[in-house]
């Protein structure tokens, strides 16, 4: 085989490799990623229920009546 043609298959192979590496760590990345706004979610959407929650325990109705000395 013709050495600039093995040279160059040699570089597109070693190319190939690298681009392969990098789709892999891109992939765990972006499990990782998709992982936490998952875990972010969850709390946000637990946040908002106690916030509901507080809300509606201070706007109860119960607060609207008078003092019992009236």
């Amino acid at each position: 085989m013709d050495p600039a043609l093995e040279q160059r298959l040699t570089d597109l192979e070693s190319r190939l490799a690298h681009h392969e590496r990098m789709a892999e760590e891109m992939s765990e990345v972006l499990f990782a990623q998709g992982r936490l706004i998952d875990r972010l979610t969850a709390q946000i959407r637990r946040m908002g229920d106690r916030l509901e929650a507080t809300e509606y325990a201070i706007a109860s109705p119960q607060d609207d009546r008078p003092p019992p000395h009236y």
